[in-house]
């Protein structure tokens, strides 16, 4: 009898925005850096930026890595850029950068993009597609702007805004897939999965979300 193969989710990004999402999902990735300098690769398409950055972690971390035998590692690499305005934002320079971003943003909307790498190392195949969702900015005031700056927080996310931390107040609404805006698009996955022959239930390790209990109604 063939022995079951191993899937191996590895996530080539330290954001742990897309780690906490998969993890809700009952996937529990392993995670490497890539190491990729994103400032590096330049593009006037928001949307191939996002897939070539993806693509290029996802391939650095698969020069890392050497399967077992019976084990198919599938390396997934996503990058998210924000476009605004004519222009594509990445992370912020700095502080004053990032508020120089909310001052025209707010009241206003623009369009976060996330590119997927999948890799199957195993099978040597890779497969790439890009999720897109509007982001309706909030009328924020100059002193909200300064204490959310102030935290850190946008200086390390696509675009200077979170939707599932400190930013998601600013937010007003979208229209798309709210994981796109978190970094990572769980419908996306599931196609992308398919494409490679592989259902994304192959790869929960626990009961999602945490396994919790659910008390009857009395």
């Amino acid at each position: 009898m063939p022995s079951k193969t191993i899937f191996r989710l590895v996530l080539a990004s330290a954001s742990p925005a897309r780690r906490k999402l998969l993890r809700a999902a009952g996937i529990d990735p392993e995670v490497l850096v890539s190491g990729v300098d994103e400032s590096q690769v330049k593009s006037d398409q928001p949307d191939e930026l996002s897939v070539t950055l993806a693509r290029l972690k996802a391939l650095a971390v698969c020069e890392r890595l050497r399967p077992a035998v019976g084990e198919r590692p599938l390396v997934l690499g996503c990058d998210s850029v924000l476009a605004f305005d004519g222009e594509i934002f990445g992370k912020p320079a700095d502080a004053a950068d990032a508020t120089r971003r909310w001052e025209r943003m707010r009241g206003r909307s623009g369009v976060l993009y996330t590119g997927h790498c999948l890799i199957d190392l195993a099978m040597e195949s890779r497969v790439e597609a890009v999720a897109a969702t509007t982001v309706h900015f909030a009328e924020i005031t100059d002193e909200e702007i300064a204490a959310y700056v102030a935290t850190g927080e946008p200086l390390a996310v696509a675009g200077a805004f979170t939707i599932d931390g400190l930013g998601g107040p600013f937010l007003e609404r979208i229209e798309g897939d709210h994981g796109t805006v978190v970094g990572l698009s769980l419908p996306l996955l599931r196609n992308l999965l398919g494409e490679l022959d592989v259902d994304i239930t192959e790869l929960w390790t626990r009961p999602a979300p945490g396994g919790q209990t659910v008390e009857p109604l009395p």
